[in-house]
């Protein structure tokens, strides 16, 4: 019964007339930038965090949600047409729906898409509501030193989980860790690594270094290399599967939103992983696994449910400890932060309108995107032919005048130049952003819970061990990272992710 109440305060803040146009504009603005290769859910909403400042709390994060999921739902549009995936989950899509396509069923294709989106994302928005309260009631137990020891694993996870060397992956995470250190101490007033810039007292603003690594460092990117986008299919027909091509999708698209909502709550999993690993799922045990690779419906459903199921599930973290899953989550906790809203378990009894709200905001949403993806299909369409070269100076200028904002202030522009060209370099040496930004992100809140545990425990580091949550995820940590680290199992992971 207190879940139904909860989801009629959901329903009530997410219905405002003013919360449903964020939400709109949230899920245009998501298959939109999916659809537009060379973007992505992460730096949209990077360059979108200034915005956020004179939004209302919930309005915000709906519409910074919206992106997110809706992305899921754009990225699929043109792997299909254009064999050129708009989104990272949407690599596996371009596999079998681009072929499909090919073969005269890209309404087919588009249509499964949709349908295993829709029905993904509705089941993982269930799943958010009924296991969300319950972990953030567990979390609320949690001291300071189970919430170190999250952070943690948290970290090690998304080393274990990141993509190419684990060496570089580890860097990334400390070096985010260290970036996270620079301002003033709040316990003793004393700068830290400011090297006596003033500008630096308050540290590095979050905003500042996420429109760098991912929306500047993603335009000169994409500058380099532009993709050419052959459109043969200029008309999409056939929107609607047949009775025995609903048969062939449904068993993939429920497999595939299990093991979305399930990996979608990992740190660093989400919805590229979840996608990736349904596909492989379903090719091992399909009847026709002799299609995969040549149109197969299946290759279409699966992913599409897994990326959606994964995006949604990965809230549960977000929401319910304060930790993100992956980087747009961390963005989205950023988001928070610049609202003056803490992070972590505390927000479902001190914010359960903006709790539920974004909760029940995500069936809106799913039911928004299936309205809006296939009937304005020659929309999207359209959208794909456009230039790269015309989009990038307004991105450009976007970016530089929404930092500027922040704090009036030149230097911050610089800082995001900075970030910007830092970024393309780890493109260039194939260094993923996402760990450094969980660890910049993580980083401040983990040296508060570290100071808190030895003040408490009058400087004896054995309180993590003592304590038995703690000391599980401690020994989880170490033990997931002693695994990885062995040669065997180490060339075997860079296979798979290189595959």
């Amino acid at each position: 019964m207190e879940i139904l109440n909860n989801l009629a305060l959901g329903f009530d803040t997410a219905l405002t007339l003013s919360n449903l146009l964020y939400c709109l504009i949230g899920v245009f603005l998501g298959t939109a930038i999916g659809v537009l290769p060379g973007l992505g859910p992460v730096a949209t909403i990077a360059m979108l965090l200034p915005i956020t400042f004179s939004l209302p709390p919930v309005s915000s994060l709906i519409m910074l949600a919206g992106i997110y999921y809706g992305a899921q739902y754009g990225g699929s549009t043109t792997a299909i047409l254009v064999n050129l995936p708009g989104e990272s989950s949407s690599v596996v899509t371009a596999l079998d729906g681009y072929q499909m396509a090919r073969n005269g069923y890209a309404g087919k294709a588009l249509a499964t898409a949709g349908i295993g989106s829709f029905f993904a994302g509705t089941v993982a928005t269930l799943l958010l509501a009924l296991f969300a309260p319950p972990l953030a009631e567990l979390a609320l137990k949690f001291g300071p030193a189970e919430y170190f020891s999250l952070m943690v694993l948290g970290l090690v996870a998304s080393v274990v989980l990141a993509h190419g060397s684990l060496l570089r992956a580890i860097g990334m995470i400390i070096l985010g860790l260290l970036l996270g250190l620079v301002g003033t101490d709040v316990n003793s007033g004393t700068p830290r690594y400011t090297f006596d810039v003033p500008q630096l007292a308050d540290g590095i603003n979050f905003v500042v270094v996420a429109m760098g690594m991912f929306g500047l460092g993603e335009i000169i990117r994409n500058l380099e290399d532009q993709h050419s986008r052959d459109l043969t299919i200029k008309k999409v027909t056939g929107l609607m599967p047949s009775k025995d091509d609903f048969k062939r999708i449904v068993a993939p698209i429920l497999r595939g939103t299990a093991l979305g909502s399930a990996l979608g709550v990992l740190p660093g999993g989400g919805a590229m992983l979840s996608s990736f690993a349904s596909y492989s799922i379903e090719k091992k045990i399909s009847k026709n696994s002799a299609q995969f690779g040549k149109g197969a419906i299946e290759g279409v459903a699966a992913p599409e449910a897994a990326n959606n199921a994964g995006a949604q599930t990965s809230f549960i973290p977000m929401l319910t400890l304060g930790i993100p899953s992956n980087p747009v989550m961390a963005l989205m906790i950023g988001a928070m932060i610049i609202q003056g809203i803490q992070p972590g378990p505390a927000v479902m009894t001190e914010q359960p309108a903006l709790f539920w709200g974004i909760i029940a905001s995500m069936w809106i949403g799913n039911f928004f995107l299936i309205v809006l993806n296939l009937p304005m299909i020659g929309l999207w369409v359209r959208m794909i032919m456009v230039p790269y070269h015309f989009l990038y100076p307004g991105i450009l200028v976007f970016c530089a005048i929404g930092v500027f904002s922040l704090n009036n202030s030149e230097f911050d522009v610089f800082v995001m130049a900075g970030f910007g060209l830092f970024g393309y370099i780890c493109a260039k040496l194939e260094m993923e952003a996402a760990p450094m930004l969980l660890g910049f992100i993580i980083g401040p809140m983990m040296e508060e819970y570290l100071r808190r545990a030895l003040l408490l425990s009058r400087s004896d580091p054995m309180v993590f061990l003592q304590r038995p949550i703690s000391a599980t995820m401690l020994i989880v940590s170490a033990i997931a990272m002693a695994v990885v680290l062995l040669p065997s199992l180490r060339a075997k992971r860079e296979e798979a992710f290189v595959e």
